[in-house]
């Protein structure tokens, strides 16, 4: 019993060191990608280093890439929030399902963004500052690029996963005409935020946009089956 007792304490003081630790590493990067973001908005991206970046923070150049792969992911640091957000949206339902059902599932995924102004959704007064900064930098522009990309086949991988049939041509073509659509619905935004709309402005539009961008892409599944 209290051989019993002794393991359950260790136990309880790991998990609290481990949740710890997790806190700590969260707050590391947040600090870095703040830091990071306050120099880049002050002097371009292209003209910041990494070893600046890791002293505004300080932190050493190693600690900075242990959170951040690549430079640009300093900035771009939520393409593996979209990963995780898009997949999660359709591995939580039902295996077995259409694309169809996947589709509805991001749908709902996408309004809830909107509804809480998330980043990911580009519907905030703060768009245009971030996205001016991405656009005066070719190697931002690239790995934005390169992000929509690992978005597309993160997404694909989780609609083969649980559609009837497995990994065959429907899962893969439903993901990259939802990213595309919704692409064309985050693209449209942003241009009305950098030239100068408000977010209140633009909010309902963008909802519009969501609906009719997922209504044509179910037609068009629909046409395939």
């Amino acid at each position: 019993m209290e051989e019993t007792e002794r393991r359950g304490s260790a136990e309880r003081v790991a998990d609290r060191a481990l949740t710890l630790r997790e806190r700590k590493k969260r707050e590391t990067r947040q600090r870095i990608s703040d830091e990071a973001t306050m120099l880049f908005a002050a002097r371009g991206f292209d003209q910041v280093t990494v070893a600046e970046v890791a002293k505004a923070a300080h932190v050493s150049t190693m600690t900075v890439f242990n959170h951040f792969p690549r430079k640009e992911d300093l900035f771009l640091d939520r393409i593996p929030e979209a990963v995780e957000l898009f997949t999660a949206a359709v591995r939580n339902r039902p295996a077995g399902e259409s694309p169809l059902a996947a589709l509805r599932a991001l749908r709902a995924l996408l309004l809830q963004l909107l509804d809480q102004r998330h980043p990911l959704a580009a519907v905030s007064d703060d768009f245009p500052y971030f996205w001016r900064i991405v656009l005066d930098s070719p190697a931002l522009r690239a790995r934005a690029r390169e992000g929509v990309e690992e978005v597309e086949e993160a997404l694909g991988d989780a609609m083969a996963e649980t559609a009837p049939g497995g990994d065959g041509p429907g899962p893969r073509l439903a993901a990259a005409l939802t990213v595309a659509a919704y692409r064309a619905v985050y693209v449209a935004t942003a241009r009305r935020l950098l030239a100068g709309e408000r977010a209140d402005e633009v909010a309902d539009d963008h909802r519009s946009r969501v609906h009719g961008a997922f209504d044509a892409l179910e037609r068009a599944l629909l046409a395939t089956h």
